[in-house]
């Protein structure tokens, strides 16, 4: 069963048939997509660290700059946390259930 299958025609006159190789159905495209969520995930909790690092440097002494700073180390260590969790959820469901192709 192809789902995802489409004959289309982009303005100019280009053809696009589908369906592309891999995108057979919703499962095959997020477990494609996964592997860049927890990189873009993992690039958005380092600057957010580091926006709280440069935040708690450059406060002097005021406190409202300090707890804004502290707040957002505190939510992207949380953010960390949730999406580790996530990710061993789903890995360990997999194991669980016999699921396949629910790793890297």
């Amino acid at each position: 069963m192809n789902t995802l299958a489409q004959n289309l025609t982009l303005p100019g006159g280009t053809a696009v048939s589908g369906p592309v190789p891999w995108a057979t159905n919703i499962g095959a495209i997020i477990n494609r997509a996964v592997p860049f969520i927890f990189a873009f995930a993992g690039i958005g909790m380092l600057l957010m660290l580091l926006s709280g690092g440069f935040g708690i440097l450059t406060s002097s002494g005021d406190a409202k700059k300090l707890e804004g700073a502290k707040q957002r180390l505190t939510y992207a260590i949380l953010g960390f946390i949730v999406i580790f969790t996530a990710f061993w959820v789903v890995q360990l469901a997999g194991k669980i259930f016999g699921l396949q192709n629910t790793g890297f």
